[in-house]
């Protein structure tokens, strides 16, 4: 991280003085008004710092009150940098601070600031008290605040760099002990066979003995990290899965192998994530952060395993706009609410729990205690991942924890491929706790189908001997309706993991309820699609399309366009299927983002317009070959033939 130069000649110093001057002119002197004016000069250096400013995000405290400070600066692997609160003139700025920290509001970096006057508190000292009307005031407060060092922090980034490159090293020597002691442990001998057998039965019966290796190894390397972050000791006797594998990591060990000998050169990493960890007393910021790790963790252990899967987690704006739009679609359309008896939500993709544990959140603390602890949850999600599986246990059990202070198992997350619940057969899942799950699971109605399906083409593992897995059931729902429906030649893109996603999801709801997955866009308009178009026009009483763009195919005129990071464009659906409904042609609405925005613009209009009741939507009208964006279409382009179909060679 760079320190960015500040000097009272520089624009953006100049801008603040402005603005300031223009609200003056005005008469506008309330807090929310001015307060602009600081915001874009803390956004502007905080760019120049490799910092990200998020402003009004509500934070709860070690005693779990609820704070929300004007702005947090933090750093790229979301750790918390500094705090910002905006009063007005009026304010006596020395007792306004005091009630803030009172209320739990962190005082080891924060700056308090009128438009005359700033506080600057650090490890929860004063250290300045200025009168930043003049510049050169204000230069040292931003400068003085910027230049702040938390040692944990650092060692944090210091460890990161250092761990990416002592994991692939440390992850060969365990690959060739597991070698040897197969070899020559039968005790492991036995208990290996016993744990692949079981992985081909839950996950996939072509998962190679190299995959279920490496599964062993991301266990061993990362079970401190998931017991010491949430000071979750019993993780490994309470989680159903992580006994099992205990159960063979002692197998392992029984006859050389010291595990704590082993990892020792990895000490320093530990103590600097426990570290950093402890300096985050709210649990959403520590839910960002374990996720952080597990990113680090697989680009430095299995950079083709991020690849195959598509590490990348929700961003929250994304997840806050998806779970207010449900409550948003279940209040207007069913006059309900995710809170309801007999709502029951499911995430089939759950990876480390992000959704999820956002709607326990926006859950009231009975209706929580109901539908964590119903039999079966209304509350429900699938991982086929060892480590997210993990990390989503942890979470959700610790979001449930944090609300009710007690710990109570959470019985509704299932270590298994979704699809492969499709088929229709009886299954054995690793341990008899997971098998029952995922029978309860079946069982169950479903009213919500929300997160984010995977975007890569469906494998377990880059080490599996069978690469584009075929799911009979799924792939023949997506033959006998998207496929069979659609005009073009090439439909293998029919057949990608979130289309099957969608597939799966609309039917899980039955007649009636709601899906919101965020996806590719290809969807909307790519001519392989035109099939399924139709099928969703057909299938849906609503659909809302919130086209986030970001395609580098197509290309893209500002940088960092894309929300994902990734190649593709990315979309926010949500599908809508009323019982009953008489109305005879679907309501499609659509709405495409600004191409001139980059994420932070767009995470910033998520967050301004909240759900979908905040958007002006495009009304949706689709032509008779199901294409949605007709806008620079003819109506006369409707009856021609198009090239290279079989109905064109026979003319």
């Amino acid at each position: 991280m760079s320190h960015p130069n500040i000097k009272p000649t520089h624009k953006p110093i100049k801008n603040y003085y402005a603005e300031l001057q223009e609200y003056d002119s005005i008469g506008a002197a309330h807090e929310g008004a001015v307060r602009t004016a600081f915001q874009n000069l803390l956004q502007h250096y905080s760019r120049q710092a490799d910092l990200i400013l998020v402003c009004e995000k509500t934070h709860y405290t070690p005693e779990n009150r609820r704070i929300t400070p004007d702005g947090e600066v933090v750093d790229t692997f979301g750790l918390p940098y500094g705090y910002w609160e905006a009063k007005d003139t009026q304010d006596d700025l020395y007792v306004e601070t005091d009630k803030k920290f009172a209320a739990g509001y962190p005082s080891k970096n924060i700056v308090f600031q009128s438009p005359t006057h700033a506080l600057l508190y650090q490890h929860g000292q004063l250290q300045l008290d200025l009168d930043i009307t003049e510049p050169r005031n204000l230069v040292n407060v931003l400068q003085t605040f910027f230049a702040y060092q938390e040692e944990n922090i650092s060692a944090w980034h210091t460890a990161v760099s250092e761990f990416k490159e002592t994991v692939p090293e440390l992850g060969e020597k365990l690959t060739a002990l597991i070698e040897t002691e197969r070899q020559n442990n039968p005790r492991f001998q036995k208990a290996f066979i016993s744990f692949h057998e079981q992985c081909q039965t839950s996950i996939n019966p072509n998962l190679s003995v190299a995959a279920v290796e490496e599964m062993l190894i991301q266990h061993l390397l990362t079970e401190r990290i998931f017991r010491t972050v949430f000071n979750n000791r019993d993780f490994t006797r309470r989680n159903i899965i992580a006994r099992e594998i205990e159960n063979v990591i002692d197998a392992l060990t029984s006859q050389t192998f010291d595990r704590n000998q082993f990892l020792q050169s990895l000490d320093p990493f530990y103590v600097a994530i426990e570290q950093a960890a402890a300096t985050i007393t709210d649990f959403s910021q520590k839910q960002g952060f374990l996720n952080t790790v597990y990113e680090q963790f697989f680009q430095g252990f299995s950079v083709k395993v991020a690849d195959t899967h598509g590490i990348v987690y929700t961003p929250q704006p994304i997840v806050d706009f998806m779970v207010k739009s449900v409550e948003h679609i279940l209040n207007t359309e069913f006059d309900r609410s995710v809170s309801d008896t007999g709502v029951n939500i499911i995430d089939p993709f759950v990876g480390t729990g992000n959704f999820i544990v956002r709607i326990m959140q926006a859950l009231d603390p009975i209706a929580l205690e109901r539908k964590y602890t119903a039999d079966p949850p209304e509350l429900q999600c699938n991982e086929v991942m060892l480590l997210p599986y993990y990390i989503a246990s942890l979470n959700i059990e610790h979001t449930f924890y944090t609300a009710t202070d007690r710990y109570v198992p959470y019985e509704g997350l299932c270590l298994v491929d979704t699809f492969e619940m499709a088929e229709d057969r009886q299954m054995q899942l690793f341990t008899a706790g997971n098998t029952e799950r995922v029978e309860k699971q079946k069982k169950s109605r479903m009213f919500v189908v929300i997160g984010n399906p995977p975007y890569n083409v469906g494998q377990v593992n880059e080490n599996d001997n069978n690469k584009n897995r075929k799911y009979e059931t799924m792939d023949k729902l997506i033959e006998d309706t998207y496929a069979k429906d659609s005009k073009a030649t090439l439909r293998s893109q029919l057949y990608d993991p979130y289309i099957k996603a969608i597939r799966w999801a609309l039917d899980r709801v039955g007649e009636e309820g709601v899906v919101a997955f965020v996806t590719n866009n290809s969807f909307i308009e790519g001519l392989a699609f035109d099939g399924m178009r139709k099928h969703l026009a057909e299938d849906c009483d609503a659909i809302y399309i919130l086209d986030l763009g970001g395609n580098a195919r197509k290309g893209l005129k500002v940088s960092n366009a894309n929300v994902f990071r990734i190649r593709v464009g990315v979309s926010v659906n949500l599908f809508v299927k009323k019982k009953g409904d008489s109305s005879e042609s679907p309501r499609i609405f659509y709405y495409l983002t600004d191409d001139l925005w980059d994420k932070k613009q767009k995470f910033g209009f998520l967050n301004e317009r909240q759900h979908i009741g905040g958007i002006t939507w495009q009304p949706i009208q689709p032509d008779m070959r199901h294409t949605w964006l007709t806008k620079d279409l003819r109506a006369e382009f409707d009856t021609f033939i198009p090239i290279g179909t079989k109905a064109a060679k026979a003319q």
